[in-house]
């Protein structure tokens, strides 16, 4: 066993308290959040809640639990993370597959046709009317349709595919596979490590989008709890606008 020196312990003393810091730093806003879910939200109000409930209360999840709509909007909120990453994941892949093929002819103009709408769109306005054209306004689908794919995870997943080696799909047609067959049985397998992290950031964009159900959705049953939030906070911001305006 090799001896440290004092160089040695002094790096490695020095690595665990940052990495320490670190990682008080990074799980101190989550442990804050939770405390105060737990204290009176009129003792919150004077601020200095830090690490442990000033005044324990469960008046905030009595709050939640009670109102049917918060919990509604939690189930659309997982109910569209989950159904919209695992198709969003699905369909560029597949279409990224199709995108690698080396026999696709023309397909560098469409790679330049999908590029462009990375830096252009239509804008708000056409985009709403292509939504209520289709029949999706004011529909759960609307959250996951236009989402189905997106051009820089396809670029992403065509890089990998392109990557493998073209012995497997050579063998695969040996084998009898189709393009189907050597997608879902050779390429999508071997896809662990992309798929994984391009399903994270797919899931943490359905979390966190609140901004096209405000615009595409009216009904309050079919609104995600990120939405439903967004609105709480502007009508509270608005309440308060408006009674100090009334103040003076």
């Amino acid at each position: 066993m090799l001896k440290m020196t004092t160089g040695d312990r002094v790096m490695s003393i020095s690595i665990y308290v940052i990495l320490t810091i670190l990682a008080f730093v990074t799980f101190y806003p989550f442990w804050n959040a939770l405390v105060i879910s737990f204290n009176s939200g009129v003792d919150t109000m004077k601020g200095g809640v830090t690490f442990w409930p000033r005044v324990f209360s469960l008046d905030n999840y009595d709050i939640v639990f009670q109102d049917s709509r918060i919990l509604n909007g939690f189930f659309i909120s997982i109910l569209r993370t989950v159904i919209g990453t695992a198709t969003a994941v699905l369909f560029t892949a597949i279409f990224a597959y199709g995108m690698s093929r080396k026999e696709l002819i023309g397909k560098n103009y469409y790679m330049i046709f999908c590029v462009v709408t990375m830096f252009f769109s239509g804008g708000l306005i056409p985009t709403f009317l292509l939504i209520r054209g289709l029949g999706l306004f004011n529909t759960f689908w609307v959250m996951i349709i236009p989402g189905l794919i997106s051009v820089w995870n396809m670029i992403i997943f065509r890089t990998f595919f392109q990557g493998l080696p073209a012995g497997l799909e050579e063998s695969a047609k040996v084998d009898g596979c189709g393009y189907w067959g050597t997608f879902f049985r050779i390429i999508l397998p071997l896809s662990g490590p992309v798929i994984a992290t391009l399903s994270l950031f797919t899931a943490v964009y359905h979390w966190n989008d609140w901004f096209s159900p405000s615009i595409y959705i009216s009904e309050q049953k079919l609104l995600p709890i990120q939405t439903m939030l967004q609105q709480i906070l502007s009508s509270n911001i608005m309440s308060e606008q408006m009674a100090q305006a009334d103040s003076t």
